[in-house]
């Protein structure tokens, strides 16, 4: 099996950003990754279609109960329903071993945050850029392409499975 990686970002993204995502699907997919996204329109449409256009897998993780409720992108193989509106970013995050964050909004902010209180490595491409005292603003590893960020991305990956490996 392939490695998983969240890819996170904006739902009303600029077509700048879905492109830079469907970019990120089309090399995770190339690279035998898996993507799990939030599995709605904007960056994890573009993310999805890319993926799957190269013969890629993808997972949703939705908002609401059903399909009905929250339909899910035409890209997204897998959709997994948990009726946890937002609550479900921190699904999205748990379930990748890193997260290469594209743009966003408030949604993919708290995402990233569900990263940084859970260790979890994030990549960023053109997304959130934050300091604070007390807190590393190198938190998230910029990338400057989408090929860069998927390259750091399962280096990160390879790197935090070695270490789960000698504990």
């Amino acid at each position: 099996m392939g490695r998983i990686i969240s890819v996170i970002g904006g739902e009303n993204a600029p077509p700048e950003a879905v492109r830079l995502a469907e970019e990120v699907g089309r090399e995770l997919a190339r690279r035998g990754a898996i993507v799990v996204c939030g599995g709605g329109s904007g960056v994890m449409e573009g993310v999805c279609r890319g993926a799957r256009q190269e013969g890629g897998h993808t997972i949703g993780i939705l908002p609401g109960h059903n399909a009905q409720e929250s339909p899910p992108n035409p890209w997204v193989e897998f959709p997994i329903y948990t009726g946890l509106g937002y609550a479900r970013n921190s699904i999205v995050v748990l379930s990748g071993e890193v997260v290469i964050a594209i743009d966003g909004a408030y949604g993919t902010l708290s995402e990233i945050a569900y990263a940084l209180v859970y260790s979890i490595p994030i990549v960023g491409l053109d997304t959130w850029d934050f300091s604070y005292h007390g807190h590393n603003s190198e938190s998230i590893i910029r990338a400057h392409s989408p090929k860069e960020a998927v390259e750091l991305a399962l280096q990160l990956a390879e790197k935090r499975s070695h270490r789960s490996h000698l504990l």
